[in-house]
């Protein structure tokens, strides 16, 4: 007690404690600072910074619209080979039709024909061609006389819903054929008029048939009136064959019996020849 009481030694121990404490203040110091650091570089290594963030925002707002624009492109594909396939069958339906169809625009103009339209037309290709080429002089059955061009353009004009019509038709190589054509506006589904659709049926065969009935019907006709009379007058010299008495009336009478059958059989016979005539005429 006596050696701390001195001045000299309290100073000393004061100091020596002093210089420790300090020292351990110190070492607390250095570590809290080195954590500091430590967890300031983790910070900065992990977040960017404020110059880089902006950079970030823009690639991935690139890395989207790249992906919305390969979805874009992919729903693009998809419908094109939608419509490629539905345009393909259109195709072959119309290619397979037996009736020829031809698509019209406003103006007046062939723009499609399928190939049943290019055989009963009988051009290689009608495409392009307007209605007073295409069908040049043709004319309508009824009324007999009209420009079926003429006909088929005022319908356009005009926008009708649908007509059917029958005319002659003569074809670049001089074929005659009987034309039965049925116009049909064609409609946007937006409202717009796109044009017209033709529906064409060759009727040549057909009103050659009918023709060759009607001959018929006039031979049968004129057939059954001189069968008639001749018939009447057969009848009527047999019944007076029947009453006379006179040989001679009786002679002259079966004469003209034996006449009237002839006269009868040679009528029947060119009428017959007549009618085969007609039809074949009617058949070419």
């Amino acid at each position: 007690m006596k050696l701390l009481s001195h001045p000299i030694v309290f100073h000393t121990v004061l100091i020596t404690l002093l210089l420790a404490a300090a020292c351990v203040i110190s070492i607390f110091l250095v570590r809290r600072l080195r954590r500091n650091l430590t967890e300031e570089d983790f910070f900065m290594e992990t977040v960017p910074s404020l110059d880089q963030f902006p950079m970030h925002t823009y690639n991935a707002v690139i890395q989207e619209l790249k992906q919305q624009k390969h979805e874009l492109f992919t729903t693009q594909q998809i419908e094109k080979r939608r419509a490629q396939t539905s345009e393909n069958i259109s195709a072959a339906v119309l290619s397979n039709l037996s009736s020829g169809v031809l698509f019209l625009t406003p103006a007046g103009l062939i723009r499609k024909a399928n190939a049943a339209a290019k055989h009963i037309l009988g051009f290689a290709s009608p495409a392009g061609l307007n209605l007073g080429d295409a069908f040049r002089d043709a004319t309508l059955i009824f009324p007999s006389g009209e420009k079926l061009a003429n006909e088929l353009t005022s319908c356009l004009r005009e926008q009708i819903s649908s007509r059917t019509m029958r005319a002659q038709y003569l074809t670049p190589s001089g074929e005659e054929r009987v034309l039965e054509i049925t116009i049909t506006p064609v409609y946007a589904p937006s409202g717009e008029n796109l044009g017209a659709a033709c529906l064409i049926n060759d009727q040549t065969e057909m009103a050659a048939m009918q023709k060759q009935q009607e001959l018929r019907g006039e031979v049968s006709a004129e057939m059954g009136l001189a069968l008639r009379n001749s018939l009447a007058t057969i009848s009527e010299y047999a019944q007076q064959l029947t009453i006379t008495r006179d040989p001679q009336v009786a002679r002259q009478l079966a004469t003209d019996i034996v006449a009237e059958a002839a006269q009868l059989n040679h009528s029947l016979g060119g009428f017959l020849a007549a009618g085969k005539a007609k039809s074949a005429a009617a058949g070419t």
